[in-house]
C-alpha cells in the first residue's frame, strides 16, 4: 500500500486538484449551474492514500447529467458524453482519465434485491448510502471552500487506522446491499487494512444475503481479491466470515486435514491459498493466479490412503484439470483461450516437479515443452510456487533442480523450437495417404508420429516422418492408397 499522506491540509487538496484541469473546469460549471458539487468516493481515498488513480466521480445536488455536459463543454471540442438518464449520471474520458457525474441521492432497498429505489436528496444523504467511510469522502468544488475535505464518519482517521468500517449500521448496509460484503474483503487485502470488529460481526451475520447477488458481480470481486496484493488473506476472510463456502464450495473441500495410523496429510486449503501468494508475488496475469487457485482442486475426490506410503491424491491434476470447464462455467469466467490456458497449466503443474525430483532426459523436457506450448513460463512460475515446504533444505534442492530444468528447456527450445510444435504429418494426411475417414485408428497413427518425433526416434520433417507413418501403418493392416509425393 501507498504511504498515508498523513499531512494533507486544505491547501494540499487545491494544489492536487489544481494538477488536472477537468476539475477547475468542474467547479466553473457548478458555478454556472448554481449547483453545489464535490468530488468523492474512491479518488478522494487513493489521493489521501497517494495511490494513483483515474476513475474520477463528482456528485452534485442537482443534475449529473446536465454539469457533465456543461463540463465536457468547457474542457474542450469533441469530448463525448455518455449518459445513463434512467440512473441519472454521466460519463467521458480525458486523456485516460474517467470521469462520472451524479446527483446526489438518498436510497431505499427491498429485501429482495440489491437494487435501491432512488430519491434526490442531499450530500449528507448520499454519503450516508455510501460502503464504507473510506469511500464516503468528498472534497469540495464550490467557489467559497474550494478544496475543503467533508469528512462526516472520520474515514480520514480510519485511513490512518488502517481499518475498513461502513458509515451506518453494519447489519443494515450489508443487508441492503450484500455485494458489499465482498467489497469490504477486497478492498482490505487491496490496501491491507483490517475490517473493524462490529463491521465484520456484520458480515458474518449477514452472509446469507449473498445469495441475491448475481454470479457476475461475485466474480468481478472475486477476480478483483485475486488481483490483490494479498490475495490469500482476502480468501482467509471470506472463509472466516462464512461467505467463501455460499460462493466458492469446491475450494472451502480443500480444507481439513485427516489422520490414520498416525499419518496425516496437509490441508490443501491453506496450502493452496500459499501457492497463490507465492504466485502473485511473481506475476499480476490472473489466469496464471486462478490456475494456482485451482491447480489442487480434484484432491479431495482422488484422497487415498495406503498403510504403506499413507496418503495419496493419484491423478488428481488430470481430473482438475477435466474441471476446469465446469467451473469457469459456473462461475461466468471466459471459456476460450483463458480457460485453456488454466486448464494446461492444471494439468501440467506436477511434471515439472516430476523432473525435478527424478532427473531429466532430453526426451521428458521436449514432451513438457511440446504440451505446455506457450505456457512453458508461466508453468515454471506456478511450480516453483507450489513448493510450499518448510523445510529450507528441501525447498533449496527443488529450487535448483528447477534452475536445471528451466536450464534444459531454453537449451531444447532453442535448438527445436518446439513451444508451438506441430507434427509435420497431419490427421487429414494420414486419411488421404490410408484412404481413411475420421475414426480412432487416424487418431492413433498421429499419435504414433508424435511420439517418435518427440522420442527423437524420427525428426519432424516429411522425408523422415513420411517412411514411419507407412510402416507404422502397414503393421496396423492399411495400405497406402495414394503416395502423396507423387
Amino acid at each position: 500500500m501507498a504511504n498515508f499522506a498523513s499531512g494533507m491540509k486544505r491547501e494540499d487538496f487545491i494544489a492536487a486538484l489544481h494538477l488536472n484541469p477537468v476539475f477547475q473546469a468542474v467547479s466553473e460549471a457548478a458555478a454556472r449551474l448554481g449547483v453545489e458539487t464535490y468530488v468523492i468516493g474512491g479518488f478522494v481515498r487513493d489521493l489521501i492514500l497517494n495511490r494513483p488513480g483515474k476513475d474520477v466521480d463528482f456528485v452534485c445536488v442537482g443534475s449529473g447529467i446536465e454539469l457533465a455536459t456543461a463540463t465536457a463543454a468547457l474542457v474542450g471540442k469533441g469530448i463525448h458524453v455518455n449518459t445513463f438518464k434512467n440512473f441519472g449520471t454521466a460519463q467521458f474520458v480525458v486523456d485516460g482519465y474517467e470521469y462520472e457525474f451524479v446527483g446526489a441521492r438518498k436510497e431505499s432497498y427491498r429485501s429482495d434485491s440489491r437494487k435501491p429505489l432512488v430519491e434526490d436528496g442531499t450530500l449528507e444523504e448520499d454519503q450516508n448510502r455510501r460502503d464504507f467511510t473510506i469511500n464516503a469522502m468528498a472534497i469540495s468544488l464550490n467557489a467559497g471552500n474550494y478544496g475543503t475535505l467533508v469528512d462526516p464518519f472520520n474515514g480520514w482517521n480510519d485511513i490512518r487506522e488502517k481499518i475498513i468500517r461502513t458509515p451506518l449500521d453494519p447489519k443494515t448496509t450489508f443487508s441492503d446491499d450484500p455485494l458489499r460484503m465482498m467489497r469490504a474483503v477486497r478492498f482490505a487485502s487491496q490496501l491491507g487494512f483490517d475490517i473493524d470488529p462490529d463491521t465484520f460481526e456484520g458480515i458474518r451475520s449477514m452472509a446469507d444475503r449473498i445469495g441475491i447477488v448475481s454470479q457476475e458481480r461475485i466474480t468481478d470481486e472475486l477476480n478483483k481479491i485475486i488481483l490483490s496484493p494479498q490475495p490469500a488473506y482476502g480468501f482467509k476472510l471470506l472463509q472466516q466470515a462464512g461467505i467463501l463456502p455460499l460462493i466458492f464450495p469446491e475450494l472451502v473441500n480443500l480444507m481439513g486435514v485427516e489422520t490414520m495410523d498416525g499419518k496425516g496429510h496437509k490441508d490443501n486449503f491453506y496450502h493452496t491459498l500459499q501457492v497463490l501468494e507465492n504466485t502473485a508475488l511473481r506475476s499480476s496475469d490472473l489466469w496464471l493466479r486462478w490456475a494456482a487457485l485451482l491447480h489442487d482442486i480434484a484432491k479431495p475426490a482422488t484422497k487415498r490412503f495406503s498403510p504403506k506410503v499413507g496418503w495419496t491424491f493419484h491423478g488428481h491434476e488430470e481430473l482438475g484439470a477435466r474441471w476446469v470447464k465446469g467451473i469457469f462455467r459456473k462461475y461466468k469466467l471466459p471459456l476460450d483461450e483463458k480457460m485453456r490456458k488454466v486448464t494446461t497449466l492444471v494439468r501440467l503443474h506436477l511434471r515439472p516437479i516430476a523432473l525435478a525430483k527424478e532427473g531429466v532426459t532430453d526426451s521428458a523436457v521436449r514432451r513438457l515443452l511440446v504440451e505446455a506450448g506457450e505456457y512453458i513460463d508461466d508453468l515454471m512460475i506456478l511450480c516453483r510456487a507450489d513448493i510450499t515446504s518448510k523445510d529450507p533444505t528441501r525447498v533449496k534442492r527443488y529450487l535448483r533442480n528447477f534452475d536445471r530444468v528451466e536450464e534444459l528447456l531454453r537449451e531444447i527450445e532453442e535448438k527445436d523450437k518446439l513451444r508451438n510444435f506441430q507434427p509435420v504429418i497431419t490427421g487429414e494426411i494420414i486419411m488421404e495417404i490410408f484412404g481413411l475417414g475420421p475414426s480412432r485408428e487416424v487418431g492413433q497413427l498421429k499419435t504414433e508420429v508424435r511420439e517418435a518425433i518427440l522420442d527423437c526416434r524420427i525428426e519432424n520433417t516429411w522425408e523422415s516422418a513420411y517412411p514411419f507413418l507407412v510402416e507404422t501403418g502397414k503393421k496396423m493392416g492399411f495400405v497406402p492408397v495414394k503416395d502423396p509425393t507423387l
